[in-house]
Parts: C-alpha cells; sequence; structure tokens
C-alpha cells in the first residue's frame, strides 16, 4: 500500500469520527459496544472506498516488478524450437525437470536462453551460455521472458 493510500483510508477514519461525535448520541462512546464499533467500521469503509474511487488510476495500479515470474502460454503449449527468452531473476540450469533434479548451473538475470523444443509442463529444456561454456539443462518457463518483450 502507497502513502497516498494511507492517507486516503487516514481521512476516511478521520472525517468518520467527526462525522459520528455530531450525528450520534454521546451515549454511545461512553464504553466500546457493538453499535459504535459498526458506525466506526461502515463509516471508514464507505469513506475509504470513496476516497479509493477518486485517485488517480496511476496511484491505484501497482508497478510492475521486473522479478515477477513470467506465466506461460496458458494452453499448455510447447515452447518453439529455437526460441529466444530472457531469465528474469537467477535461474537455477538442472539436469532433469523437477525441483528435486540436480543443479547443473546458476542462470543469472538477464541471461539470453534458446529452447529447444522439449517441455514438461512448466519446465522447459533450453541452451545458455555460462562463464563462456555452451550449457543445456532445464529450467522453469515461469522465470523466462520472450526476448522480443517489451520491458515494463
Amino acid at each position: 500500500m502507497d502513502l497516498i493510500h494511507i492517507a486516503a483510508w487516514g481521512a476516511a477514519l478521520a472525517l468518520t469520527l467527526l462525522m459520528a461525535a455530531w450525528l450520534t448520541p454521546r451515549a454511545w462512546w461512553r464504553r466500546p459496544n457493538l453499535r459504535a464499533l459498526g458506525v466506526l467500521a461502515g463509516g471508514t469503509l464507505a469513506f475509504g472506498l470513496l476516497f479509493s474511487a477518486w485517485l488517480p488510476a496511476t496511484a491505484i495500479t501497482p508497478p510492475m516488478r521486473a522479478a515477477a515470474p513470467v506465466v506461460p502460454d496458458a494452453h499448455g503449449a510447447r515452447p518453439a524450437p529455437g526460441g529466444s527468452y530472457l531469465v528474469v531473476d537467477d535461474l537455477n540450469l538442472r539436469d532433469a525437470h523437477g525441483v528435486r533434479a540436480q543443479r547443473t548451473a546458476v542462470l543469472r538475470a538477464g541471461t539470453l536462453v534458446t529452447t529447444t523444443g522439449a517441455a514438461d509442463g512448466d519446465w522447459w529444456k533450453v541452451r545458455a551460455r555460462v562463464d563462456g561454456q555452451a550449457r543445456e539443462g532445464w529450467a522453469s518457463s515461469l522465470w523466462l521472458r520472450r526476448a522480443d518483450e517489451r520491458r515494463p
């Protein structure tokens, strides 16, 4: 939650407290009760949502993070052989598919990989250069982004 949202909800609570002090019987506030809690919660929710709706769209939409995983094709299609992808965040290259397979190398963020066309679910067989050597292995496609895809 960013500072603008915190300020909007704080203003909603303050406005609710002011209106409750003026518009409700003083006896409601002498000791805690369910009715007073309902007035505070309902008023804060109503004014908070109203103030949030008035915020500009850029303040509501969180910025994209470069390290967020990218979901591959929703249809489960195999990657095209020779397709180029960039590693989004440091990624393990393994000798077989699955997290229990032996790690053979670490692909650093920004490394360019080429797909072989073999896939098993989210695991794709890829080729990459690691420390100047050509390597082939399995990597999670959730951390790959098409090389031609526009960056956020």
